[in-house]
């Protein structure tokens, strides 16, 4: 059985050899150990001690995905591969159609689509295209995120795609320390349903979207294609990967950064802040009533 000084140790190193800002580490990791030096985490058990970690981490590098997490049932300590991980969230996405909790017309012909997660744009663009139709001739769309958590880069590509008119629009990158190679991501030339054009878009947010709806949120924001309305989000813009210490104890560090195309930064840490702040309860009722104040205006309805 390790010792705190030990799982902590583990962690650390886990940081050192990962974390995408690798300037950061030497910072890091000298906080932490004049923390272990001093006793501060002798009498902590479970998840205290990694309640208390965290906090200590994000003092010093405030990076929402850099946390070290309890989990009561025990888990394997040998690594998933990437073929079983990526099996994992598919089959997760799959039973819950695909991140798509509800898809709906309120009245005065608004459309409302809630996500809860962003899949994939392989397997979930015919769920993505469907949800798309379903709303493709509303007057106004609003995009719930408040309860979306995450998901896949490639899939927020595709949900950002049918907002715009071409694939001549650059989103985002998305960088990676270990290989050093910056991957970029471009609206989609083929979609599985119209795009949405010439209509206004309404986003909504609260304190728990997170990760993959941040970047929805952001992306769509930054490029000035839609309304935010709600709260701040959480703040984790960062790919990450997660290493088991024990059965119990995991780090997670990201690996990767986000770049927006007219930003040049990401929402790491300080989450995106709506352009009209509501509590979330109130953010779709806000939402709607901006829409149906909204002047009338003539413009098409997809391509």
């Amino acid at each position: 059985m390790l010792t705190n000084e030990q799982i902590v140790g583990r962690a650390l190193d886990r940081i050192g050899a990962g974390y995408v800002f690798g300037e950061k580490v030497p910072d890091i990791d000298a906080a932490i150990r004049r923390r272990l030096a001093a006793g501060e985490y002798d009498d902590l058990a479970g998840p205290v001690l990694c309640e208390t970690v965290t906090t200590h981490f994000q003092d010093v590098c405030p990076d929402k995905h850099l946390r070290l997490l309890w989990t009561d049932e025990p888990q394997p300590l040998e690594p998933e591969d990437d073929d079983e991980e990526r099996a994992a969230f598919l089959a997760q996405l799959r039973a819950e159609n695909q991140g798509i909790r509800r898809v709906e017309h309120v009245d005065d012909n608004i459309g409302l689509v809630e996500l809860r997660h962003i899949a994939t744009a392989d397997e979930g663009a015919a769920a993505i295209g469907a949800a798309m139709r379903l709303v493709a001739g509303t007057c106004a769309l609003v995009l719930d995120l408040r309860a979306c958590r995450g998901g896949a880069p490639e899939g927020a590509a595709m949900w950002c795609s049918f907002f715009f008119r071409d694939d001549q629009v650059h989103l985002n990158d998305i960088y990676e320390r270990s290989t050093g190679v910056t991957r970029q991501f471009w609206t989609l030339a083929h979609l599985p349903a119209p795009r949405y054009l010439d209509r206004p878009v309404y986003v909504l947010t609260s304190a728990n979207t997170f990760s993959g709806g941040e970047d929805v949120a952001y992306t769509l924001q930054s490029h000035g294609r839609a309304v935010l309305v709600g709260e701040t989000t959480r703040g984790g813009a960062h790919p990450t990967a997660r290493h088991a210490i024990t059965e119990h104890v995991f780090v997670t560090v990201p690996v990767a950064r986000t770049v927006n195309s007219v930003t040049g930064t990401n929402w790491e840490g300080v989450g995106v802040v709506p352009d009209v702040a509501v509590p979330a309860d109130e953010a779709l009722d806000t939402a709607l009533k901006a829409v149906r104040t909204r002047p009338a205006q003539a413009g098409s309805r997809g391509s």
